[in-house]
């Protein structure tokens, strides 16, 4: 921006605000603050225009200022304007470092946290249940064949023995031969 929309911005005069530029060079040092237009630099743009009538010409070469020569002049300028936005800017610093040290939570990865927790607890339940299953299946088994045993146990007691001894033997004899 340059000097003349900064000093109406600011609600002081240019000449005011070149002063106060020019009191405190040191804190403008580098072109990263700001630098002074050149004539030619003038000359291509529309201000340069020269107009004819008395004061309407630029005598003194603007200064340009970047984003931090303008936060610096907000603290070099002895303006409401200027204490207005040098603690706008203070602010905006602080809340930036507090921005950095304590990130916002971002509420789509915590639940995208949460759902993958539940999904590996559901999965771990499943699992133990599928354990829990084939356990009782296998039980389940043996229970089975340990009936069919004692089934098979059971029907070979029920079954008649043969009678054994001299008159047992003569009986069977006799019902062959009928």
């Amino acid at each position: 921006m340059l000097d003349f929309d900064l000093a109406e911005r600011y609600g002081i005069e240019t000449a005011q605000l070149k002063r106060a530029v020019k009191r405190n060079i040191e804190r403008f040092e580098g072109e990263d603050f700001m630098f002074e237009v050149t004539r030619d630099e003038l000359s291509r743009c529309q201000i340069g225009t020269l107009n004819k009538g008395r004061g309407s010409n630029i005598k003194y070469l603007p200064f340009a200022f970047t984003e931090l020569g303008v936060s610096m002049l907000s603290s070099v300028l002895n303006s409401k304007a200027a204490i207005r936005v040098n603690r706008d800017i203070m602010r905006a610093f602080v809340a930036l470092r507090q921005l950095i040290h304590n990130p916002p939570v971002n509420e789509t990865k915590e639940l995208q946290y949460q759902v993958r927790r539940l999904k590996e607890y559901v999965e771990e339940i499943f699992t133990d249940q599928n354990d829990i299953n084939e356990d009782t299946r296998i039980q389940l088994e043996l229970i089975n064949e340990t009936l069919a045993e004692l089934q098979a146990k059971k029907k070979e007691a029920e079954k008649p023995r043969l009678p054994i001894g001299y008159a047992a033997i003569m009986e069977r004899r006799k019902n062959e031969e009928i």
